[in-house]
């Protein structure tokens, strides 16, 4: 009997503890995420420097994320044969490389092919991460280490675009770039040094088989309309708060600010995602998520409402992006390398996609549209998680 009532805590320690790789993850989003939102910020800067204008200098992000839309695609089945430690550590030494192309650039096209590099290597790291964080997950524990990992984005936006801004205007835009490649470095070296058991490697599985996996398709397609209206609509707050309420700029870092804290809270609740089951909450977290865009829609003309509205949608987004990547890597472990490549893949199409798309309506139209037409993307993800469940 004793040794019975002793093992009882003992498992329930065992399966409460997330390890430590979840942590080293976390921060290798974060990276990851602070390259990608850091050119906004700094964009008038390094135009200003490379003598050309803001919109030219975006191309430069518009390079970093056709570059990881395509290499999620191609390459993320690589990590199916080689690993997924192996594949981080790889993909961000090369990371690391582009972001000191980046800050080395003395020419605006050397800033968007060093911007491709980072793009190539992202394709390859994020799929990576999110692969191994359903390998190192405890049983019972999935969404939370999941969670724990996402909240990396989080920590991109509240500190990692706050952080860029101030840096570039102590040290120049190009000391961003420096400070993020030293960060990414150290970040490979926790990845080569961390023990991490992935069990036996496979084949590269190719996209077409990765879409052959039962519930891929209905799920990607779900991931591109709830992508596709979150990029659609948070491209234009900004231009929205500005030039119609007549807000200052800087009332822009608040929203990002405010997203980012409702993402990041969600994290406390991942657990009851265990709880009740990733299939049957999916349609529900979605539809939660259309509800908040027609929030958004009603409280577009005050600043105040907006924030609360925000904070909200960064929370109900968390649950949808986590428990989105729980299905999808649960289908097929010998191929998960390869469904989360087309998952990233799908993501920065739909990032593509949505600001295009999103942009013409609220050229026509104004912003009160945009949220409207994302709770109709949403109510499309409702329905077709709905019948994968079934």
């Amino acid at each position: 009997m004793t040794n019975i009532n002793q093992s009882i805590p003992a498992a329930s320690a065992e399966r409460a503890r997330i390890p430590p790789v979840a942590f080293m993850l976390t921060a290798c989003v974060g990276v990851i995420g602070s390259n990608s939102l850091a050119l906004g910020p700094i964009a008038p800067e390094v135009a200003r420097s490379l003598g050309a204008g803001v919109p030219a200098v975006m191309t430069a992000s518009a390079a970093f994320g056709l570059g990881t839309a395509a290499s999620a695609v191609f390459l993320g089945r690589l990590i199916d044969r080689h690993g997924a430690r192996r594949m981080l550590a790889v993909a961000l030494l090369v990371l690391a490389v582009g972001l000191g192309g980046s800050a080395l650039a003395p020419a605006l096209p050397l800033l968007v092919a060093a911007q491709l590099l980072v793009g190539i290597a992202a394709g390859i790291a994020l799929p990576a991460i999110y692969t191994l964080a359903a390998v190192v997950a405890p049983a019972g524990r999935e969404s939370e280490t999941i969670g724990l990992v996402l909240t990396g984005w989080t920590l991109s936006m509240v500190a990692g675009v706050p952080l860029s801004a101030a840096v570039a205007d102590f040290a120049g835009w190009r000391a961003v770039y420096a400070l993020v490649a030293a960060a990414t470095l150290i970040a490979c070296a926790a990845v080569r040094l961390a023990a991490v058991r992935e069990g036996s490697k496979g084949n590269a599985t190719s996209p077409l088989a990765a879409l052959g996996v039962r519930g891929v398709v209905p799920l990607l397609a779900a991931c591109a309309a709830f992508m596709a209206a979150f990029y659609g609509v948070y491209g234009y707050i900004g231009d929205h708060l500005h030039a119609a309420l007549g807000l200052p700029l800087s009332a822009n870092g608040l929203v990002a600010v405010s997203y980012g804290l409702g993402f990041g809270a969600a994290a406390f609740l991942d657990r009851l995602i265990d709880r009740f089951g990733a299939a049957r909450l999916l349609p529900l977290i979605f539809l939660a998520v259309a509800g908040v865009y027609v929030s958004m829609s009603a409280a577009s003309g005050s600043y105040t409402a907006m924030l609360g509205v925000v904070f909200l949608w960064g929370l109900c987004n968390h649950f949808g992006l986590n428990v989105l990547i729980m299905r999808l890597t649960a289908l097929d472990p010998a191929k998960r390398g390869a469904i989360m490549g087309l998952n990233s893949g799908v993501t920065y199409l739909a990032l593509f996609a949505g600001t295009i798309g999103f942009g013409e309506i609220y050229a026509l139209t104004g912003f009160s549209i945009l949220p409207m037409a994302a709770a109709g993307l949403m109510l499309t993800a409702v329905f077709t998680v709905a019948l994968t469940s079934r």
